[in-house]
């Protein structure tokens, strides 16, 4: 076909797109040519179309393996390589410019013939015939000198928004000539909650009846761009808050309230607090004489005294090393025994010591030497790879997870592979050598790293940096250690500040916590950039942090909902209920029923919150979701309630024979006590850490005094409904 032909079929084509075209609104932002007006250029034009349909996603031809013999780049992250793919491979029969409409790629499209996916374009929708026009014009590539996309502006890029409404999008690109089209048509929309708000295909959000933020985000061609949703409780105003601000954090946790149109609940009372206190803090329950003094102690700065008080118990040490083992994974398997157990240990003497945060993420960072003298380096046998170590680094220390980089551009952030392997190149001198004491870790070395698809050498540099012209001499984990605990690292204090937030909250303000992006922004970004400068200013201060969370009002309030914040989960309007963690939630159970359990290979009276091997069986662990620590995922621990969980603690005969156990709490309860009212008093305290209401009471008492001869049998099923309660397995 000659090339006047071809052009003529080119424009003969591209006539229906001017037919078919949505008319959108005239916009001064949307000068750029449209497709029918210039030389269509296959990143630009028909990549987004494949995005927006799905075709290059991991569930389609985006797959590794690709789908029934085709395969895109996931995302279209390699538009050269899907080029090829189209036009080269299976002998071109995939597109036909002298009869486009009889291409393979249309009629699988348009469903003219079989396809897994259905039909995804009509014949006659525009995207039709823009993949039409550019078969028919020869399935060109483009020029180089092709404009190309330097970013998008979603609009409105903030909006209140009452529930129960909509809201279209508007999604803007600018290119490098200059121009700017409307690609709204093109983009793939996700929204952060679709609990508050669903986005549709086509950018229109829907809110639901719940109050919160919520935030939609676009994407085309590898940029993001992000529209923040404020959606304000219907109805009357809220009552304004009647106690006073604590602290900061209840200043700007107040302040949104009041956009929302929410009102916080009261205060929790003393008994709530003392045992929020202890399971949040030591990962245990206070006994009922530990219980019996706080709720007798009369002095006004009686719950920050608490506070102090289990801050320099050795259970801190012991609860904190398990939470932060599971992110640093302490495997056994990985390690070895003596490997798992040494490192473990360092990162509880770390706690014991109240090292600071900063000071811990540059040991281990820099870690070197002896692996006896060095038990941080172990986390470089675990993280095998210098892409684990750099995603386990990204993850646990900023909370931003760029793994996926490893492939293809970040779908929902701004990170490339490019930005992934400027981090791994830190990591790639990191290596092991046999020393005369054992095994050493190394870091030496000039090893040179180069991008997997461009070839281009690759210089390490941190996230959101720029890639220097050369590498720097030495090992190159310094210079990353040095940026990673600076006070200016715009992720470190506030990944910290948002998982302790999470754990004493009930939920970060960015959720997942490792999860941090333009497209996942916090509920509340005036606290975490308060709380991120608090944890600079007390120097990474664990105890500190812990301190002034639990001093805030937010903390201390009630889990009672009102009329204004019972549907709210997001804006710490309320407290949160948490299940119990697998290790405390078993440790509670030994304690409130007299009968600590036995962990085979570990010496008797170890909690299950000391057990610093995740890989040791034991089913009522595994059931409450201990985490295997195969990963640096904080979603690894799962946290949900199943009918399995409740059919163990109603019917499990473990749980039976404690509760019935001579020496266990239950008999000891009723030799000593031959008042039911003082029995009652004693099982309570022992499982819900508080007295019982008059109600409780008369209801126990009926129930013991109804035969004297089973008065224990009696104590026994008290003690287990007790167990089976939501106030004893879950934090409140």
């Amino acid at each position: 076909m000659s090339r006047g032909t071809r052009h003529l079929l080119f424009l003969f084509a591209a006539v229906p797109l001017l037919l078919c075209a949505k008319q959108e609104p005239a916009s001064p932002a949307a000068n750029s040519k449209s497709p029918a007006q210039r030389p269509l250029n296959f990143e630009r034009d028909i990549t987004p179309l494949f995005s927006r349909f799905g075709c290059n996603a991991s569930s389609c031809h985006g797959k590794a393996e690709g789908q029934n013999g085709f395969k895109l780049s996931i995302f279209g992250y390699d538009p050269a390589a899907d080029h090829s793919a189209l036009v080269r491979e299976s002998r071109g029969r995939r597109t036909s410019a002298s009869a486009p409409e009889n291409s393979l790629l249309l009629r699988k499209i348009s469903g003219e013939v079989p396809h897994a996916g259905g039909a995804r374009i009509p014949r006659g929708a525009a995207a039709y015939e823009t993949m039409r026009a550019w078969v028919a014009g020869g399935a060109p590539f483009g020029s180089t000198n092709d404009a190309r996309v330097t970013g998008i502006q979603i609009e409105p890029a903030e909006r209140v928004l009452p529930v129960n409404s909509k809201l279209p999008l508007r999604v803007i690109a600018a290119f490098t000539d200059g121009t700017k089209q409307d690609v709204t048509h093109l983009c793939i929309f996700q929204s952060n909650s679709d609990r508050l708000a669903r986005v549709d295909a086509h950018g229109v959000i829907s809110t639901g009846d719940i109050a919160g933020q919520s935030a939609v985000m676009a994407r085309f061609l590898g940029s993001v761009s992000v529209c923040r949703l404020l959606i304000p409780r219907s109805g009357p105003a809220a009552p304004a808050t009647s106690v006073p601000a604590f602290n900061f954090i209840d200043t700007l946790v107040d302040e949104q309230l009041r956009k929302l149109n929410l009102a916080s609940s009261g205060l929790c009372d003393d008994a709530t607090f003392l045992r929020r206190a202890f399971l949040d803090i030591i990962g245990t329950a206070p006994t009922p004489a530990e219980s019996r003094a706080f709720l007798a102690d009369t002095r006004s700065d009686r719950r920050a005294r608490l506070v102090d008080s289990l801050l320099e118990r050795p259970e801190y040490a012991d609860y904190w090393a398990l939470r932060w083992a599971d992110l640093l994974r302490v495997d056994r398997q990985a390690l070895g025994h003596k490997g798992a157990f040494a490192y473990y240990e360092w990162i509880r003497g770390a706690l014991l010591e109240n090292r600071s945060f900063d000071r811990v993420a540059r040991e281990l960072l820099t870690a070197e030497g002896p692996l006896d003298e060095s038990a941080a380096g172990h986390f470089y046998k675990v993280a095998k790879r210098p892409g684990d170590m750099s995603g386990i680094v990204a993850q646990v220390f900023l909370g931003v997870r760029i793994a996926c980089a490893e492939c293809h551009q970040h779908p929902y952030d701004r990170w490339s592979q490019r930005d992934y392997y400027g981090m791994q190149a830190f990591f790639q001198q990191v290596g092991y050598k046999k020393g005369a004491t054992g095994e050493l870790l190394t870091a030496e070395g000039t090893p040179a790293l180069s991008h997997p698809r461009t070839s281009e050498s690759i210089h390490p540099y941190p996230l959101g940096g720029v890639m220097p012209a050369t590498t720097p001499d030495g090992d190159r984990r310094q210079n990353l250690a040095a940026w990673l605990v600076a006070p200016e690292n715009p992720w470190f204090a506030r990944n910290l500040a948002n998982r302790m937030v999470a754990h004493f909250f009930g939920r970060g303000l960015v959720e997942p916590v490792d999860d941090v992006r333009a497209t996942n922004p916090p509920t509340n970004p005036a606290l975490l950039d308060a709380l991120a400068r608090h944890v600079v200013e007390k120097r990474f201060d664990l105890k500190q942090l812990i301190r002034t969370l639990a001093a805030s009002r937010t903390y201390q309030l009630s889990s009672a909902p009102n009329a204004a914040n019972e549907q709210d989960e997001q804006n710490y309007s309320r407290a949160l209920f948490r299940r119990l963690p697998a290790e405390v939630l078993l440790d509670a159970v030994g304690d409130a029923i007299g009968v600590p359990e036995k962990f085979e290979g570990v010496p008797a009276g170890y909690r299950a919150i000391q057990l610093w091997d995740s890989q040791m069986e034991h089913y009522f662990l595994k059931l409450f979701g201990r985490p295997q620590r195969a990963s640096a995922c904080d979603c690894e621990r799962n946290s949900g309630a199943s009918i399995s969980q409740v059919l163990h603690l109603m019917n499990s005969p473990e749980l039976q024979a404690k509760l019935a156990h001579e020496g266990g709490a239950v008999a000891r309860l009723t030799r000593e006590h031959s008042s039911d009212e003082k029995l009652t008093e004693e099982i309570y305290l022992a499982f819900f850490s508080r007295f019982p209401t008059s109600t409780e009471k008369a209801a126990a008492i009926r129930h013991l005094q109804r035969d004297p001869r089973q008065r224990r049998h009696a104590a026994e099923d008290l003690s287990w409904s007790l167990l089976n309660s939501l106030e004893f397995a879950y934090n409140h």
